[in-house]
């Protein structure tokens, strides 16, 4: 994953930084320089990327309206055609609250069907529906009313894939967070280094 490596390297150059006199003292400075502002670029694309991507020309919208008394944690799981490793592409839509709603966007180019499930707390799953999707160029009004579950059978592989979808954003997050620590802190010593200087 370039995430890691990008961390690899931010800290050999935080390493480098100890070493500020001699003759490769220029060199040194160069290389640091050019891996905390690639990685802060990188970053910078990253997140306008993610920001952005998610309204792409021919996605659908799927619009989750909340008609319980309560606020549900919703997710909606892709079901990918001819698909066995990637299969299943989950999203976490968000906490709806009564109502209020989100709207969502989907590439459905190699999609059919796609299921929304509801959970209040962390665990609780009270809503399960599969969405079938004949006309992908109409969008997709999911309107939640009752506490109800479709599928145990699909539930369940739909609860394993939040799980991990859970799981792979915590992992994220954490290296995200540690590589964003370590730009700040390579560019905090680039800056007293040239403000020195």
């Amino acid at each position: 994953m370039i995430i890691i490596l990008i961390l690899i390297f931010l800290i050999i150059a935080l390493f480098l930084s100890g070493f500020r006199s001699g003759k490769w003292s220029l060199w040194n400075k160069v290389v640091r320089t050019i891996i905390t502002i690639s990685a802060a670029a990188y970053f910078t694309f990253w997140f306008v990327e993610r920001s952005v991507s998610q309204f792409l020309e021919n996605s659908l919208a799927v619009q989750v309206i909340n008609y319980l008394p309560q606020p549900i944690d919703f997710y909606i799981i892709r079901i990918q055609d001819g698909e066995k490793e990637t299969k299943y592409l989950s999203k976490h839509v968000g906490q709806v609250r009564p109502e209020y709603f989100r709207i969502e966007y989907l590439n459905m180019q190699k999609s059919n069907e796609f299921w929304v499930a509801g959970y209040i707390g962390k665990n609780k799953l009270v809503y399960f529906s599969q969405v079938a999707v004949p006309n992908k160029n109409e969008d997709k009004i999911i309107e939640v009313k009752n506490y109800i579950n479709n599928s145990l059978k699909l539930s369940a592989i739909a609860t394993e894939k939040i799980e991990e979808l859970k799981y792979d954003n915590i992992k994220l997050s954490i290296w995200v967070t540690l590589d964003l620590l370590l730009i700040f802190l390579n560019s905090v010593l680039l800056f007293r280094s040239s403000k020195k200087n």
